[in-house]
């Protein structure tokens, strides 16, 4: 009988029910206990090991150290270091480890390492080990940590766009692995941008901003990052989200006489500058006080393709700026 299926005793867990209850596997456990004395202070008789409160209490401060940022054997000192008091609460089953290393003959198959982060924030390299964990709680954590230190301008520059594009370099290296690792991050992403965004201003005519995707486009997370810093300076945005369809788009420009327009590219094959100079030249109101809107093209997909008649911001913080200044007039 493995480890992982030992029926509970007298003296404490047994190794399975302790990476039960951490939300890991068993091996993850042993090899804390091989590689930095993490393992339970007594054993029964023959291979079987108990772990005592104590032993469990040093593993969950291990796991909300590692859940941080801090690499694992610095995490195991701290962890064996400092003493639990007696009326510390157990860690969330959120706070998992990061998933320990393989054997150093094979480091290729190191499943919690790996990415290439350079001098990012130690915040980045948290939030990518709870993403490669798959660790859903922790990773909302993390992420409404950073937006609530650095607020959502700098959260989003400085740790989120960095993790993520740590996290497509690592799937495109990797042979289409991974790809579920992003899609779960983008998801918590913006559910997190979500949860940290003030309710929507209330309409003002001539203030609001329309922030969409172009046809064919469905890369929303930098236009939610963008209403939600709008809506925390109180301009009024309506959020149309991926892919609009021109004819929608156009209708809902016509409705609400926006202030400015922001349509985020991805790529160069949907960056229509007709689309956009298009919507630039709309006109709206009573004759004699026409208006039209300010048109940002927003994305890599318009580098290089400049749209006469628009504006292109040079990242989040220049958008938010332009499009404060316009809506506040």
């Amino acid at each position: 009988m493995s480890e992982s299926t030992e029926p509970a005793g007298p003296g404490g867990l047994t190794t399975g029910e302790v990476a039960r209850r951490l939300g890991v596997a068993p091996t993850t456990v042993r090899t804390w206990d091989q590689r930095y004395g993490l393992g339970p202070d007594r054993h029964t008789g023959g291979r079987h090991r108990r772990w005592t409160p104590a032993d469990v209490a040093r593993l969950e401060r291990m796991c909300a150290l590692t859940a941080t940022g801090i690499p694992p054997a610095e995490a195991a000192r701290l962890a064996r270091e400092t003493p639990a008091p007696a009326s510390e609460p157990a860690a969330p089953p959120s706070a998992l480890p990061r998933r320990a290393p393989a054997p150093e003959a094979a480091p290729a198959s190191r499943a919690g390492s790996g990415l290439r982060l350079g001098d990012a924030r130690q915040e980045c390299r948290g939030i990518a080990r709870a993403a490669l964990r798959l660790d859903a709680a922790a990773l909302d954590r993390l992420l409404l940590d950073a937006i609530r230190e650095h607020g959502l301008v700098a959260a989003w520059t400085e740790v989120i766009v960095p993790t993520l594009q740590a996290v497509g370099r690592k799937w495109e290296s990797s042979g289409e692995r991974y790809v579920e690792v992003e899609h779960f991050l983008s998801w918590h992403v913006s559910g997190a941008l979500r949860r940290a965004a003030p309710d929507t201003a209330p309409d003002r005519p001539g203030a609001s901003v329309v922030l969409a995707c172009v046809p064919g486009d469905n890369h929303t997370l930098a236009l939610e990052v963008l209403s939600a810093a709008l809506a925390e300076r109180g301009i009024p945005v309506r959020m149309f989200g991926g892919a609009l369809p021109v004819e929608s788009l156009i209708a809902a420009v016509r409705r609400t006489g926006p202030a400015a327009v922001a349509l985020w590219a991805q790529s160069r094959t949907t960056a229509s500058r007709p689309l956009a100079q298009h919507v630039a030249a709309m006109e709206w109101g009573v004759r004699g006080a026409r208006r039209s809107p300010l048109v940002l093209t927003l994305g890599p997909g318009w580098s290089g393709r400049p749209a006469p008649g628009t504006a292109r911001p040079h990242g989040l913080a220049d958008a938010v700026q332009a499009l404060v200044g316009l809506a506040t007039r």
